[in-house]
């Protein structure tokens, strides 16, 4: 297939795009560079150091022989979007490209604003691409389980059969989401649901769970390639954070009682889903949602097992319970179906089966890039206007210096 990554220079898109490329499709990747920027902005680094994108794929090119085109603008802009799209014509459009973390639109009023223009701006623009130019394009969507919230019922895939007053429907499944990001999403299945009633457009949405690992076949090959593990705690998630501190012998920061339970999933299982997804297509018309993760945990659970994971090592760290910075329930029912992916093939990989290989022992690696003031939450929920620290030097002098690491042209 002919299957463009949007967002691809990211976590879930370069994974993505090497697994895709290696099974055979012809890959593109469509990326505006936007998630580099925002380390630097926030003086932040990923664990890992990742490569410029046109070292990254020289590296993919030389290793494997295969090619992956790189298109370098913002989907923002349907100038750039619309021909783009005419370039590569694609068989299947994976959109990625959106700034992906709560904690980042929770930040102030700024932040907010530009996460829920960039991601809906993003997503409309790219529905009236594919009606204009490519119709019968496969749309396969990056959505969240965080749409849902956490209900005191069990979550179905997308939908749900309701009766009220004697008459029965199917409707969408209720959104409650916890931030100015999980909105987004939000606004983002509606739009998608509309443009495939009305125009007959064909869509996955992927509400996804929390990934983890950095580890893939592809990834594996030569350091060049390797992917981003984000630790802070703006982009940084739970498990990385924990792993990262279990490899320093920081305490396990848990947010309140630590109750809060989530799905989570392995990066190698994310890039077969997405292929899952692309392989079986959507009806012309159709709006469908899987619930992509493998296993649920609560945040204590997790903090548990990095725990016993370290004391394998050696390494003895404490679990310590801070005051959660986020308006969540730190103890809740949450029980979401996940069968499609599976009915279609999908075979897990399991968290206990990898913690030390794909998380703890990576955090160990690069022990020496990490930075331990990007432990503690600077980021309230209830407070609008929050001053985050900034770093003088992350690796770049300056955001010039920053577009010239990831080249300048907008085609490579």
């Amino acid at each position: 297939m002919k299957i463009s990554v949007l967002g691809g220079d990211g976590y879930c898109g370069w994974a993505t795009a090497l697994y895709l490329s290696a099974k055979g499709h012809e890959v593109s990747i469509v990326d505006n560079y936007a998630r580099r920027l925002w380390d630097y902005q926030l003086g932040v680094q990923t664990l890992t150091p990742i490569q410029p994108m046109p070292e990254r794929i020289s590296a993919w090119r030389e290793l494997t022989g295969k090619n992956i085109e790189v298109f370098v603008g913002d989907i923002t802009d349907y100038e750039f979007l619309a021909p783009t799209l005419r370039a590569i014509q694609p068989d299947a459009i994976v959109h990625f490209a959106e700034q992906r973390a709560a904690p980042y639109s929770m930040i102030d009023r700024q932040h907010a604003v530009f996460t829920q223009v960039n991601n809906v701006v993003g997503t409309l623009n790219l529905l009236f691409a594919i009606r204009e130019i490519c119709p019968d394009c496969h749309l396969v969507k990056l959505g969240t389980m965080g749409e849902y919230g956490t209900p005191n019922i069990d979550i179905e895939e997308g939908y749900i059969t309701i009766e009220h007053n004697g008459r029965k429907d199917v409707l969408p499944y209720p959104k409650q989401p916890g931030s100015f990001y999980h909105l987004s999403k939000v606004h983002d299945s509606h739009n998608i649901m509309f443009a495939c009633r009305i125009w007959g457009i064909r869509a996955t949405d992927l509400n996804q769970g929390v990934v983890y690992g950095t580890v893939t076949n592809e990834i594996e090959l030569d350091e060049a390639l390797i992917n981003r593990f984000d630790y802070d705690e703006v982009f940084g998630t739970v498990l990385n954070r924990f792993c990262v501190q279990a490899a320093v012998g920081h305490p396990l920061t848990v947010y309140g009682k630590g109750g809060q339970t989530r799905g989570y999933l392995d990066i190698r299982d994310t890039v077969r889903c997405i292929e899952l997804a692309c392989l079986n297509p959507a009806a012309r018309g159709e709006f469908r949602v899987f619930n992509q993760f493998t296993e649920q945990f609560s945040v204590l659970e997790l903090a548990q097992m990095v725990q016993s994971a370290a004391k394998k090592l050696g390494r003895k760290v404490e679990i310590e319970h801070l005051p959660t910075p986020r308006v969540e329930l730190e103890e809740h029912y949450f029980n979401a179906k996940h069968s499609k992916l599976i009915d279609l093939g999908l075979k897990p990989h399991l968290l206990s089966e990898s913690l030390l290989d794909s998380l703890v022992n990576i955090a160990v690696r690069y022990s020496d890039r990490i930075d331990a003031a990007n432990f503690r939450p600077q980021v309230n929920w209830r407070n609008a206007r929050n001053e985050r620290r900034r770093q003088k030097s992350v690796g770049y002098a300056s955001e010039a210096e920053l577009a010239l690491s990831v080249d300048g042209h907008n085609h490579i």
